[in-house]
């Protein structure tokens, strides 16, 4: 008998860069909520893809990327920078202003659903017994993390209702642009340049709408928020949007959204490191659960079939 290979999804070609990008995104909850104060949202949006933009257009022409990009690609990489980067980070970043961001993490898990359901409905891919179950097992542990951090909001049911729509909002908007990577159009693009373009658009798109909205451009020449704007635009954008990216195109959105569930579960153990968080019994409990989710889905060898 010959061995059976490893399932796709196990391979180092996913599991690393699904580990970056999950480890990235995990931190990035605290360096947005530092953003949010002297700068309006929408500037601190269009400054993140900007930067974002310009390093991802560095690092395509060290790589000498080839490939060409026609007015199609163009149009392409708009729509994706409207959905991904525009629509899908304004709303997290207004989210922050009603609830906390820890509450915004958990509910972004939801990611999962939608993509699961566009990946059937616009790629034509099956859901597995085996993601099905995981993903049972993992919303398990969303929700009582979802219950932990909802009794833990200082903000009030207004203010919750109001976060939890906006971020239900930016979770639609990612999914539309997930599920756009895993088309052939994508695939036969650049992907660098692509996202690159993307980036640069959605900041100019960003840009336009705060200064019609909020008035000309605001910066906050403190060190901690440079620095934020310098991190949230190279790392969490700039390198890990490709890696995520790549990850879709061989997974699939449905398999790929599990990095949202692991995500708050990141984001609640660095904020037990820098904020002095103290898991309850149901935090626990639910980062457990999201885990063994995270570890039946990964591991099915047909996710998608």
């Amino acid at each position: 008998m010959t061995a059976q290979p490893p399932p796709q999804s196990t391979r180092a070609r996913v599991l690393i860069p699904f580990g970056i990008v999950t480890l990235i995104w995990g931190s990035t909850w605290l360096v947005i909520r530092d953003q949010l104060g002297v700068v309006p949202p929408s500037w601190s949006v269009s400054y993140r893809f900007l930067v974002a933009g310009l390093a991802l257009f560095i690092w395509a022409a060290i790589r000498r990327e080839p490939g060409k990009i026609d007015a199609r690609g163009f149009a392409f990489a708009a729509a994706l920078g409207l959905a991904q980067f525009v629509l899908n980070f304004n709303f997290v970043y207004r989210a922050e202003q009603f609830i906390t961001s820890g509450l915004v993490a958990v509910v972004f898990a939801l990611l999962l659903i939608p993509n699961s359901l566009f990946g059937r409905i616009f790629l034509g891919q099956r859901l597995g017994r085996q993601l099905v179950i995981g993903s049972a097992i993992a919303m398990a542990g969303v929700a009582l993390l979802f219950i932990h951090e909802i009794r833990s909001d200082p903000n009030g049911p207004t203010a919750s209702l109001v976060g939890i729509g906006l971020t239900l909002c930016a979770i639609l908007s990612a999914s539309s642009a997930n599920v756009m990577q895993g088309t052939e159009t994508a695939r036969a693009y650049p992907m660098l340049r692509t996202t690159a373009i993307a980036m640069l658009l959605g900041g100019t798109f960003d840009a336009v709408w705060a200064w019609f909205t909020v008035g000309p451009p605001v910066m906050e020449w403190r060190l901690g928020y440079v620095a934020g704007i310098l991190y949230l635009g190279i790392f969490a954008s700039a390198l890990a949007f490709p890696l995520y990216f790549g990850v879709i195109r061989i997974i699939g959105p449905a398999k790929a959204a599990y990095s949202s569930v692991i995500v708050p579960v990141i984001a609640m153990a660095l904020s037990t490191m820098f904020e002095g968080y103290r898991w309850s019994l149901l935090a626990a409990a639910g980062a457990a659960l999201a885990a063994a989710g995270l570890i039946v889905a990964l591991t099915a060898r047909r996710p998608n079939r």
